[in-house]
């Protein structure tokens, strides 16, 4: 790239401009021109991924690009340059020229060292002189990232499709951002005194703070709330609390927000909240148990109000819908109130992995703050909340009365949304077992779990975005076994059709006449499920552990409560607890299993369970699994450590360029997680880390034994081990510097909590471990994984080891070796 060229001005311009949601003025740099490399990279919803540029750069290899530049071949031997690219005049690249699976190349020349905010639209991820950022794949526009410029020549190779890029430079080093709130109605009449928003805090300086507070004011009253540590060089969303009980009236109310360091003033905002009459739909925030995060659900009140023992609409919303937005799609009803979850963003997780803990999450919410009847809880949804309704109707079954997925794709191996498809297989038993790893989201192969409750079905006919073929694949799979559906396409209805969409009568007046039986009335069960980690209980029934992580379980039992018997058969259980509250103190059970040997016991009370292990062709009765065996609690996989409050813990102990690696990659995902999940989580270096100070919590280790001091003090044991130039797993071990490593392990001394490490045997497999995949919905990863940077290029074929620890946390014949 000519630098002669930006310095005349041409491509580029200097502005002083005001952005909106940061206070002060900033001077803005706005990207112009730059070089495009087409079809490159292949990212989606799968632990392996491809990108021929990054193997140059991490290689070392990758040549600075010229306007003509041959980069290399594709698979089919097309060569592959780089192409001039002038953005538009809205500042994007691309324009008519998809460019979707490749790079833009951009460059700024610095009169010396600086810092500023790199803001693109647009795209996946940047590579900003070599250091990995996030992106912003949905142009939401709010996505400020601190970047460390250099003297001379600073590189960006953006990828993505479609993006937009300036650097903006700011006056200030800690600045408030109110672009993105979090943000809680106030209910007229309703109190008001404590309520919370969450606003974005950005530290441009290379030291974290740990001394900030932010003080608001809401009609004259005041509130200070101390904020938590935000690390250096990145921005954190923060939560606060604000006094609105001098709100009287309804309508838009500014809550003046002043960000204090040590007690001074060092900037300060607004943040427009909204006064709504009890009887409109509302926003309420709640601390998130995932990460402590302020999060927030949606409400449509009950018609002439709450009232105790009604029904419970439980309403997920579609890709790039807010949780408010999918409530006012509802007329109120006067026989329950209307709770919208948000997935954590508008479009998050596809209500899978964190999206499913943050409907659980609300659902506990809603049950606990409007007590609902438990038997007239329903659940409905549309486009992506309509997959949402497929998946968190079959995975938690014993929740619903009926449910009502509208405009929905059932599985992510069809229907591929924003980060692709789940595939439908692999080509050798290592990609098998990654894609195994993914077994929970495969609806159709959970269906009958459907069986208990009602399902309506409703879908346009016109649907040009989600298929009507995909609720006629599901009308096809019900009819082979369920009772109780209905099915009803909308005649030339489009995607989005109205609130019909949703809010359609007849589904609802079919919700009126379904009742969940309560459990003492259920003496049959068929229950799936593909990890007893994410789903382990239906009514009495619970497996505990399987013969074979990630398989599908299936549980077939009938009991007879006057003869005190339960038989059955089962698929893929090592371990089942059967609660026996209904059969009464005293009582003698009998129980067959698989056509086995017979089993007796004495009920002994209202509380009783009985816990049952299989091994080879018999079962036993049992003492209750060990808290430090698999089980509900701690299951894996590899991304169930993000939760539970989890830390970044980056490593300080390795070379200059290894320390660099892991606070870069660490923040990455610390991006990454803001970005898809509305969330904030502690960074902190291994120095600073301790057991008692962080008891309770997750965490993630960025590193290896030889970089980072934390990972012997909470790896001991694990039969996966990561080295400088060496990695084991159990007997076998590989050597040099390109291996990368994705793994998880029980945290020692707790009874739930567990570590992940993400590190490599040297620089090249630490950087072949970037790409943060693990936080697309729905995407597979194993407990364990070990590959070569050849993996990016070769696929399966650079995966060394992969695969599940068996009950006791050791390698076993789940662990899959190429």
């Amino acid at each position: 790239m000519n630098i002669d060229f930006f310095k005349s001005g041409i491509a580029m311009s200097l502005l002083a401009l005001l952005i909106p949601g940061i206070a002060q003025a900033q001077s803005v740099y706005q990207f112009k021109e730059g070089l495009i490399l087409k079809k490159v990279h292949r990212y989606g919803r799968e632990a392996l991924y491809s990108d021929a540029l990054a193997v140059q750069m991490y290689r070392g290899t990758l040549k600075a690009p010229v306007e003509g530049g041959i980069f290399g071949s594709d698979g089919d031997g097309t060569v592959m340059k780089w192409e001039k690219s002038v953005a538009d005049s809205a500042g994007r690249f691309g324009g008519a020229g998809y460019w979707g699976n490749g790079y833009l190349y951009l460059t700024y020349p610095s009169d010396g060292p600086k810092v500023a905010l790199l803001n693109v639209q647009g795209n996946n991820a940047v590579y900003v002189n070599g250091a990995i950022h996030f992106g912003d794949p949905y142009q939401s526009g709010w996505m400020y990232i601190p970047v460390q410029l250099k003297k001379g020549t600073n590189e960006f190779y953006v990828r993505g499709q479609y993006s937009s890029a300036r650097l903006l430079f700011p006056s200030k080093q800690i600045m408030l951002n109110v672009e993105d709130p979090t943000v809680s109605n106030i209910i007229q009449g309703a109190g008001n005194k404590n309520l919370k928003a969450a606003v974005v805090v950005i530290n441009t300086g290379s030291s974290d703070l740990k001394d900030l507070s932010i003080r608001t004011t809401v009609a004259g009253s005041e509130v200070l709330s101390r904020l938590p540590a935000v690390s250096g060089m990145m921005s954190r969303k923060v939560a606060f609390s604000f006094d609105a009980g001098n709100v009287q009236s309804t309508g838009k109310v500014l809550c003046r927000i002043e960000l204090l360091r040590d007690g001074k003033v060092i900037d300060d905002n607004k943040v427009e909240l909204e006064c709504v009459s009890s009887t409109d739909k509302y926003m309420s925030t709640f601390e998130s148990g995932i990460d402590g995060s302020l999060q927030y659900y949606a409400v449509s009140p009950q018609a002439g109000g709450v009232v105790k023992g009604s029904s419970l609409f439980f309403s997920v919303h579609g890709a790039g819908v807010e949780a408010i937005g999918q409530a006012k799609a509802y007329q109120a009803k006067d026989w329950g109130t209307l709770v919208a979850p948000t997935n954590r963003r508008p479009r998050g997780f596809n209500w899978e992995d964190w999206g499913r803990l943050d409907a659980l999450e609300v659902l506990n919410i809603a049950r606990s703050r409007f007590d609902p009847d438990p038997d007239r809880v329903y659940l409905t949804g549309h486009s992506m909340g309509g997959h949402g309704t497929w998946f968190l109707g079959a995975t938690y079954p014993g929740n619903w009365a009926s449910i009502a997925p509208c405009a929905g794709y059932p599985t992510l191996k069809g229907y591929g949304s924003a980060d692709g498809l789940i595939p439908d297989q692999g080509a050798s038993a290592i990609e098998q077992v990654l894609l195994r790893s993914s077994n929970q989201s495969d609806v159709p192969a959970l269906a009958t779990n459907y069986k208990p409750f009602g399902v309506y079905i409703n879908h346009g006919d016109a649907d040009p975005v989600v298929s009507v073929d995909y609720a006629r694949q599901m009308k096809k799979i019900l009819a082979e076994f369920h009772p109780d559906f209905s099915y009803y396409e909308y005649p030339g209805g489009s995607h989005w059709y109205g609130s019909e969409s949703v809010d359609w009568k007849p589904l609802f007046e079919f919700f009126k006449w379904h009742k969940r039986l309560a459990d003492t009335a259920v003496n049959i069960i068929d229950f799936k499920t593909a990890s007893p980690g994410i789903s382990s209980t239906y009514r009495w029934a619970s497996v505990v552990q399987q013969e074979h992580p990630l398989e599908y379980s299936r549980l077939i039992l009938k009991r007879d409560k006057s003869a005190g018997v339960i038989n059955g058969s089962t698929v893929n259980v090592r371990v089942l607890k059967l609660a026996l509250s209904d059969f009464g103190s005293g009582k003698k059970v009998t129980v067959v299993l698989d056509s086995l040997n017979a089993l007796t016991y004495t009920a002994k009370g209202s509380t009783d369970t009985l816990v049952l292990r299989k091994s080879g062709n018999s079962w036993a009765i049992s003492a209750a699994a060990s808290l430090s065996e698999k089980g509900p609690h701690r299951y894996g996989t590899f991304k169930e450590p993000f939760s539970k409050k989890m830390i970044f813990v980056y490593g300080t102990r390795g070379s200059r360029e290894e320390n660099e690696w892991s606070i870069n990659k660490a923040r990455y995902d610390a991006e990454a997680w803001y970005y898809r999940g509305n969330g904030a989580v502690d960074v902190i270096a291994d120095k600073d880390y301790s057991e008692s100070r962080y008891a309770g919590r997750n965490v993630i280790i960025y590193g290896n034994a030889s970089t980072n001091g934390a990972y012997n003090r909470l790896l001991k044991g694990c039969p996966v081990q990561v080295s400088r130039n060496s990695v084991k797993a159990g007997s076998r071990e590989w050597s040099g510097d390109d291996l990368g490593t994705y793994f998880i392990w029980p945290l020692k001394d707790t009874n739930a909590n567990s570590v992940a490490v993400i590190g490599g045997s040297g620089l090249k497999g630490m950087k072949a471990a970037e790409a943060n995949q693990y936080f697309a919905g729905a995407s597979g990863f194993p407990d364990f994984m070990i590959f070569s940077l050849d993996m990016l290029s070769t696929g399966g074929k650079g995966v060394k080891a992969a695969g599940f620890y068996n009950n006791e946390w050791a390698l076993g014949e789940d662990a899959v070796f190429n």
